[in-house]
């Protein structure tokens, strides 16, 4: 399959969601060739001893979709690995913060780097984190 009816397959219950998307509690809500949306109820079993949510939930839901996005461009038997994250914080989430969404979108796919940005909001549209990713292409 190519990447974008693998995402489409997962997002549709065809193909099990990953063990880290069950683990933490995330699932896909949208799935279009460059661009991906994920969502996630923050709850306290994932804060840190500040009381907040951990900043590696943000920078895991960030790399996800940022990842997800780039593989829907990608065609059967092809891979890719993140090579590098920017993450910016920019408010905390709580159990309070209510359901959040991380977007992700492509900015470039070449034949062996692919580039991508993402956003988390929560259900105002206030930003939450966003990021940059970096992602090795290869064959599988």
């Amino acid at each position: 399959l190519d990447g974008l009816a693998l995402m489409t397959g997962i997002m549709e219950g065809r193909f099990p969601a990953p063990p880290m998307a069950r683990a933490l509690r995330f699932s896909m809500s949208v799935i279009e060739r460059g661009r991906v949306v994920f969502e996630y109820e923050p709850v306290a079993a994932h804060y840190n001893p500040l009381g907040s949510v951990h900043g590696g939930i943000a920078a895991t839901l960030l790399d996800s979709v940022m990842g997800c996005c780039i593989h829907t461009t990608l065609k059967a038997g092809t891979g890719y690995t993140t090579v590098e994250i920017k993450v910016n914080y920019v408010r905390a989430m709580s159990d309070k913060t209510g359901p959040v969404k991380a977007e992700g979108k492509v900015i470039n796919v070449g034949s062996r780097i692919a580039t991508s940005e993402g956003r988390l909001v929560d259900a105002s549209g206030k930003l939450l984190a966003h990021g940059t990713t970096t992602c090795l292409i290869f064959p599988i």
